[in-house]
Order: C-alpha cells, then structure tokens, then sequence
C-alpha cells in the first residue's frame, strides 16, 4: 500500500439496507503520521458495566495497595489481563443513600451510579435523578460516530411502577440517563442491537425480509477496498468481517433455541435461553461497536439492580437480592461470591476480545476505559461507599494500569468520571456530587 494513500475513517462498506463500518486500519492514520513516525492510537472510547447486589468484599477487595496486588477470589479469572486493570478502593456515591427519604437502597443505586444525583422519590410520572456520565460525553463527542452512545442490558427496563419502596421501576432498572427526567431506554435482544448497528436506515430491507447476512451485500464493496489495503490491513479488515459472521451466526442460533420459562424474568422473543450466552452476546455487540467506531461511549446493564435471579448453571439455585442479605450466614456467602465470579468471567471474555484487536501500536483494550462496578457496596448492608470499581484499559496511554489504588474514605464516584471524561474530550468542572479530579491515575 502507498503510505500516502488514505481512506476516512468513517469510510463504510455498504449494501442493500446495510452499512458495516470499518475497524481502525492504517490506511486511515494521516501520511503526516507516517512521515513523522508518530504513535499510531484509535479514539478513546468509554464503557459503564453495572453489576447488581454489591459484592462479597473480602474476595473482591486485594489485599496488598499500589503495584504488588494480587489478584483475589472474584478476581482470577482477570488474570490475562491483570496488567490492563486499575482496582480503586474507598470510592462512594452519597447520593445512593437514603439521605432522609427512606429506604429504596436498589432503586437509588442504579440511578445515582453514573449521575451522582439523589433521584426524586416517587413511583409516578415526575421522575428526577441527573445527567449520566455517558450521556455527557454522548452530548460532546457523539457526533462523530454513527450512534451518539449504546445503551444494552440483560434485563427489561420499565419507566412507570413501583419496584423498590415506593420508588419508580425506571430508577431501578436504567442507568443512562438523558435529562434529569429521561431515561435512556436499553436493549436487551442481541439480534434488535446487532441490527440496529448495521442496518442502512431501511427496516424493510431484502436482507430483512429473507434473513440474509449483512455481509452478503458488502462483500463486493469489501473485495474492492481490500484490493487498496496492505497487507496488514487486510488481515485487520478479514478478521473483523469475521467477527461481524460469527456474532451474527450465534444470534441467530440462538434465537432458534426453545426459550426456557424464568417466573422472575419472562424472555421476549429473540433471547438466548442461556444467560451467560446472552451477556456474551451483548458484550459482543459492544465489542464490534467499538471497534467499528459505531460507537465511543457505551452501558451495559447485567441484571437489574436488586435482581433476584437464580444461576442454576453454577449450582446456587437460590435467588441473587436473597442471597446478598447473607446476615452473616457463611454458606450464603460462599454463593454470593459464587455469582460475583460468574459475572466477572463473563467480563473477563469481553476485555480478553478487546485486548485481541490491534488498533496501530496499541490494542482497543488499551484505546479504552471500561468501568465495571456496582452502586452497593455489600449487599447485606446496603453500604453505598468503599464500591467495587475497577477500571480496565489504558485511556489511550493515559492512564497506569496494574495498580490496586485506595482512596481516602468518602471520595465521590463522580471525580473518576470527571477524570474519564477529560480523556474523550468531554470535560466538564463538575457532575452530580464531584469535588475535583481523581488523582493518581497516571
């Protein structure tokens, strides 16, 4: 490939009703970069994956501080990627906290996650919380990707009811929020998400009508582009087309599977039967909507907070929200870390398939920050300081990873999101309850 040849980055192959954006290839670094020799890095893009319930603390928390921590319990199966996370201790969200109206620990906790702000108490239309962190840096950088941002999840959302104390089901079951008073709504079918992120604007499209892959209508348009690339951009391009197939092919598989009745979660249609194969699934929408550039700013929701979901497959037949209210019982406990690993296993498949794509000298994992954390901190308590957060990618080189960071007691959530936000060209001088910059990230 001549080096002084390049394609824009929103180049996209196209089709009959589809559109399939392209990975971060060299062609599309400026010649000046080329001549200069300069570092070759992908856009920042930034994740929130919120888990429900809390964690077991002691085998979440590592015992050691700064770069000689190890990796604990719910922790190990990180361990391919221990030198991509930051684990930040003492962090807190006041604003989760009943603060005089009561209880409805579950409901505040989602909702003042990525807000800061004490949602308004009341299970009617008058909702009020804040403005998300994602949904700031959506208003600032969206416009330069397809989809503004990407709101996914496990579970249905409902902005109407009550589901914890007297407070509104759409503070217990989304995260992204627009306005103080809009909520944005999540998906949860992979193959509605998929579509969505490749379709040409054409809901009745051929390939709609007679199920057709998107890659069957690009495939010419591709042939031709690959004519132009190097070497080294063209394995990059067939392994993203690749991986486009693949997640189609296992959407579709599933969707075929006979759904399996769930009392506490009925499934619409569309739903893999098997909830790790579901969040995978999700985690793989996500995964080429960074890597396509579809997207930089994403939430995903595993399961709605105070879940009470049974996890059958890894023998705890009990409900999750029952079982986090443990009262010291040792044997709950056990269970409760049991489903804290699941979760973190089906993380782990998501920042290992990051880590496997290469964008110019570094890795998307490493051109991402992808915060996984919960609004409790022990479930048994219903705490909302001392989180668990960890913090996995590099920024684009801006922060230093494999570091376990504790915190002074009381240090607001909100100032790692203002930190996260400088680094997408987002800032602000302040969000929900913050009070400066989170230091020692770099």
């Amino acid at each position: 490939m001549n080096k002084s040849w390049q394609i824009s980055r929103r180049t996209v192959l196209r089709g009959l009703g589809t559109a399939v954006a392209l990975p971060m290839l060299d062609a599309m670094l400026p010649a000046a970069a080329w001549a200069a020799g300069g570092k070759k890095r992908g856009p920042v893009r930034m994740a929130f994956v919120y888990v429900p319930n809390g964690q077991h603390m002691p085998d979440w928390t590592p015992k050691a501080d700064g770069p000689g921590w190890e990796l604990p319990y719910i922790m190990e199966p990180f361990a391919s990627v221990k030198d991509r996370l930051l684990v930040l201790t003492g962090l807190a969200q006041h604003h989760a906290r009943a603060n005089g109206d009561g209880p409805g620990d579950h409901a505040r906790a989602l909702s003042a996650f990525l807000t800061g702000a004490q949602p308004f108490k009341t299970h009617g239309a008058d909702i009020k919380v804040g403005v998300s962190v994602d949904q700031v840096a959506a208003a600032k950088i969206g416009r330069q990707t397809r989809f503004p941002s990407l709101e996914l999840g496990c579970d249905r959302g409902a902005q109407a009811g009550s589901c914890d104390s007297g407070y509104s089901c759409a503070y217990s079951t989304n995260i992204s929020w627009r306005s103080a008073t809009t909520p944005q709504a999540k998906e949860i079918d992979p193959k509605l998400a998929f579509e969505r992120l490749f379709a040409d604007g054409d809901p009745k499209s051929r390939r709609t009508k007679y199920r057709q892959s998107v890659l069957d209508h690009v495939l010419e348009d591709a042939r031709d582009l690959k004519s132009k690339l190097g070497m080294k951009d063209q394995r990059k391009l067939d392994e993203y087309l690749n991986s486009v197939r693949e997640l189609e092919t296992r959407i579709a598989v599933a969707g075929q599977e006979e759904d399996r009745e769930l009392p506490e979660y009925p499934k619409p249609d569309g739903i893999p039967k098997d909830y790790a194969e579901h969040i995978r699934l999700m985690y793989d929408v996500m995964a080429l909507a960074f890597q396509g550039d579809l997207t930089r700013v994403a939430t995903f929701v595993v399961a709605n907070e105070g879940s009470n979901r049974t996890y059958k497959s890894i023998g705890v037949s009990e409900g999750h929200h029952h079982l986090s209210h443990h009262g010291g019982d040792e044997e709950k406990q056990m269970k409760i870390r049991e489903i804290n690993r699941f979760h973190a296993q089906q993380f782990a498949y998501f920042l290992e398939k990051l880590a496997a794509v290469s964008e110019g000298e570094r890795t998307l994992l490493d051109n991402s920050m992808i915060l996984y954390g919960s609004g409790i901190g022990d479930g048994n308590r219903h705490n909302h300081h001392d989180l668990p957060i960890l913090l996995a990618g590099a920024g684009g080189g801006t922060i230093k990873t494999d570091r376990h960071m504790r915190y002074k007691e009381e240090t607001p959530l909100n100032n790692l999101f203002l930190s996260m936000l400088d680094r997408v060209d987002s800032s602000v001088e302040e969000l929900g309850d913050s009070d400066g910059r989170l230091s020692g990230l770099v």
